[in-house]
């Protein structure tokens, strides 16, 4: 998927508006964790160096279309101000008076950040009017927001109506490394999913069985895998509408001959609490009053011998309940095979990128994406429609 960036255009003395996800964790007005914002600077840099103008929009949070004062996102002007060793302007609205008048005002090599996107309905609706009234502040436009380019709306699909529309360098690199990833990947390819719903990742299920070897599957959604094998799962999370869809996908498996690995035992509780009391059991001896809520060291060892000798290997999805940290384990077991594994590993997905960036071992992954619900849509081949949006090379 060739697509232009920042590379190919001419930005000087130009106003250039970026799409960033600066979607960060904030409490009390402090952020916790500005990982997002450092993978932007790139291209907030290499703009400043081309002395353009540069205007930033973001949404924070879920404000749902009203103003809510904690998500401001006043604070990621000053955190960026002490990122970028300058004052970062912020103009409290998006596309009204204010951010007209400090957009004209601006000088080459400025930055300015938006109010929050969704603080205005007429974002998620993808509003025409709205989106060209963002559009007016710039002459370019630039999409560096992976995360949120699988929502159609006016800051990431409307806006490319009216201004060219290319890929700052997040966005580049997301798009190579995941379409290499469909299109030339390393065998054995192993693919990991994890989280609660078979449904949530059914159409990239079907997707990879057509590339990968092997599908090494944990968390809630193996529980109905395993109920549609027969198992009995105890008072365990299950798909019971999914059992049929579940078993056809196994059966499809084995004929394109891609290895699937379930789980052979795990830890199970009698209740959904972070200090239940709990054991490792067989998958065949679930207690009736019991829940599964993570993998077992069986399984974990199970998993790290296919890990062992994968060249390429895709991770989506916890493989426990993550939140709480006994049944945390296997999750981060995994994390620190894949961080050993000879081959490139891409991760995908908040609760897995939080376990990597916990056990510190993000530096031993190839790429870790920054967008989970965009990165499954790329891998289920879906069409992204802030990708699909940008100029084509």
């Amino acid at each position: 998927m060739d697509k232009k960036t920042i590379r190919d255009l001419e930005v000087t003395e130009k106003k250039v508006l970026v799409r960033v996800d600066f979607n960060v964790p904030l409490k009390d007005g402090k952020i916790l964790n500005d990982t997002r914002m450092l993978k932007v600077l790139p291209t907030i840099k290499y703009l400043q160096e081309q002395r353009a103008k540069i205007i930033l929009m973001t949404h924070l949070g879920r404000p749902k279309g009203t103003v809510v004062p904690e998500m401001s996102t006043k604070p990621l002007a000053l955190r960026l101000s002490g990122l970028l060793e300058q004052e970062v302007l912020f103009a409290a609205d998006c596309g009204g008076a204010e951010s007209h008048k400090i957009t004209r005002e601006m000088r080459a090599g400025q930055v300015a950040l938006l109010e929050n996107l969704r603080f205005y309905p007429e974002e998620e609706e993808n509003d025409p009017a709205f989106a060209k009234s963002l559009a007016a502040l710039g002459d370019v436009y630039v999409n560096d927001a992976f995360g949120s380019a699988h929502r159609a709306h006016a800051s990431t699909e409307g806006v490319t109506q009216y201004l060219p529309a290319v890929a700052g360098f997040l966005m580049e690199k997301e798009i190579y490394v995941l379409s290499q990833t469909l299109e030339n990947p390393r065998h054995p390819f192993v693919v990991i999913l994890g989280g609660a719903k078979v449904a949530d990742k059914l159409f990239v299920i079907e997707n990879l069985l057509k590339r990968a070897d092997y599908l090494l599957i944990g968390g809630a959604m193996a529980n109905t895998f395993l109920k549609a094998q027969g198992y009995d799962l105890g008072i365990s999370k299950v798909e019971t509408d999914k059992l049929a869809l579940a078993e056809q996908l196994l059966e499809q498996a084995q004929k394109v001959r891609v290895k699937v690995v379930l789980p052979q035992d795990v830890v199970v509780a009698k209740e959904f609490a972070a200090e239940a009391e709990a054991k490792v059991v067989s998958v065949q001896d679930i207690p009736k009053e019991m829940m599964a809520l993570d993998i077992g060291t069986a399984t974990v060892q199970a998993f790290e011998q296919v890990i062992a000798q994968a060249r390429m290997i895709v991770w989506n999805g916890p493989l426990g309940v993550y939140e709480f940290a006994q049944f945390a384990v296997g999750t981060n077991k995994i994390v620190e095979a894949v961080a050993a594994a000879p081959g490139k590993v891409v991760v995908g997905g908040g609760d897995v990128v939080a376990a990597v960036e916990k056990t510190g071992l993000g530096a031993k992954i190839y790429h870790i994406s920054t967008g989970g619900g965009a990165s499954l849509e790329f891998l289920g081949g879906k069409v992204l429609p802030g990708v699909a949006a940008l100029l084509d090379k």
